[in-house]
């Protein structure tokens, strides 16, 4: 543990403060997906090379499938590919709204060297890696400047061809956003740039200067997220890994709306198949009752095939390179494990090392395991987050700030109400099945 970064360490060590996934250093605290690197990575390898991928991931609640997409997003990033992460809800982010889930890509792109809100980075590293194309060639030199834009923007035009077929107004937003950035037109710079992330209500005077009308519909959406690729390959990206996570919150939704966003992910997996998004990792997240259950995925037949995947078997022997892969979860070894090694992790920082271990040893950080998991109804599954927060926080830093404190003596498990999810605290209040509240 230490080559570990003192930032990496921190991020970790805070998020699990709070109770929540941290956004960097994953393989530090991954358990049990070992299994799916290699496919993963041979996957990844494929969409780099020009291809593109399709990955369900199938977990029941609490079973770590937010954990396990954002492992796989920070290893794309290490392998140079921009990723986004939207969460698919009916207020926020409705599936069958293709132009609401770009504007969440655009929102949230991630690359290797910028967290979230990476378009504008994006697009300027798009442009400047044509300007050098351009100088490459020799036939414009860098003090032309007005020759090396109109060269630029001839550049861009054929590379976006394909796309400025489907969606010309991509290509004329970007130009126009060129011009207003070496003009030192801010303001126009901005609106265009938003116009080109999806977002709705750009002022009139901004489309008009550019030649555009209206805002970006469902149907011109597609279109757009392979522009987007398109520039994401040129600017030097592997690729784009665009996680979809929570779609089982379509069960929940009116049913035409759930037949419109089913067949908006089917379009998408068949636009994946017919080399539309070559770049393009795709994974989606879900329950088991959303790709078996009634009100899930077998509404849609046709996207119920593409997605079938043989889970009789023993999950020993599931295949990692399949459509569709599941989680088992967390069992007490695993958490145990996951356990020490943040006390690892913890012990490798600035805290006093040799008390940390001496206090908070394996066997201490086992019985804690069995704390919390018998608190939670011995639902091992769902225990992670809350014995990781109760570890670092109740734990861990009363070991380091006090010297006299020993969590042997001195420390009592407690859990409230209040710091519990509903599914934790349906957990630990259950006696019988009688006695967890469903959401009818």
């Amino acid at each position: 543990m230490s080559t570990i970064s003192p930032q990496r360490r921190q991020d970790v060590i805070d998020a699990l403060r709070r109770g929540t996934v941290p956004e960097r250093g994953l393989d530090l605290l991954a358990v049990g997906l070992d299994r799916f690197e290699t496919a993963i990575d041979e996957e990844l390898a494929k969409v780099q090379r020009g291809g593109a991928n399709f990955k369900a991931i199938r977990g029941e609640y609490g079973s770590g499938k937010t954990f396990a997409v954002r492992w796989l997003a920070e290893r794309a990033r290490r392998q140079g590919f921009a990723t986004a992460e939207v969460q698919i809800s009916e207020g926020e982010t409705p599936l069958h709204k293709l132009q609401t889930v770009y504007r969440r890509v655009c929102e949230r792109l991630t690359t290797p060297d910028m967290a979230g809100g990476a378009l504008r980075s994006v697009i300027d590293g798009w442009f400047f890696a044509l300007e050098e194309d351009v100088l490459a060639g020799g036939e414009v030199q860098e003090s032309d400047e007005a020759g090396l834009l109109a060269a630029t923007e001839a550049l861009a035009e054929r590379r976006l061809a394909e796309v400025a077929r489907q969606a010309p107004a991509f290509t004329t937003v970007l130009r126009a956003y060129r011009r207003a950035v070496a003009d030192g037109d801010v303001a126009q710079a901005e609106g265009l740039l938003a116009w080109l992330g999806g977002q709705p209500h750009v002022a009139a005077a901004v489309k008009r200067a550019a030649g555009i009308k209206g805002d970006l519909d469902h149907g011109g959406a597609l279109s757009f997220l392979s522009g987007l690729l398109t520039v994401l390959r040129d600017a030097g990206r592997s690729g784009l890994v665009l996680v979809l996570d929570e779609v089982e919150t379509l069960q929940r939704v009116r049913g035409d709306v759930r037949e419109r966003a089913l067949n908006g992910l089917r379009q998408l997996i068949d636009e994946i198949d017919g080399g539309r998004f070559p770049g393009l990792y795709l994974v989606i997240t879900g329950t088991p009752a959303f790709f078996d259950g009634p009100q899930g995925v077998k509404r849609l037949p046709p996207l119920a095939q593409r997605l079938h995947t043989d889970f009789t078997t023993d999950a020993r022997f599931d295949n990692p390179r399949a459509v569709q892969i599941r989680l088992s979860g967390f069992s007490h070894d695993g958490l145990v494990e996951v356990g020490t090694r943040v006390r690892d992790i913890y012990a490798d920082g600035p805290a006093a090392p040799d008390r940390v271990r001496q206090h908070v040893d394996d066997s201490f950080v086992a019985t804690l395991a069995n704390a919390v998991t018998g608190d939670l109804g011995g639902q091992v599954g769902i225990a992670p987050r809350v014995f990781l927060r109760k570890l670092v926080e109740d734990v861990l830093d009363r070991v380091d700030q006090f010297d006299d404190f020993d969590p042997r003596q001195h420390y009592t498990l407690t859990i409230g109400d209040a710091e519990l999810t509903d599914l934790e605290r349906n957990a630990r209040a259950a006696t019988s099945v009688d006695d967890i509240d469903l959401e009818l």
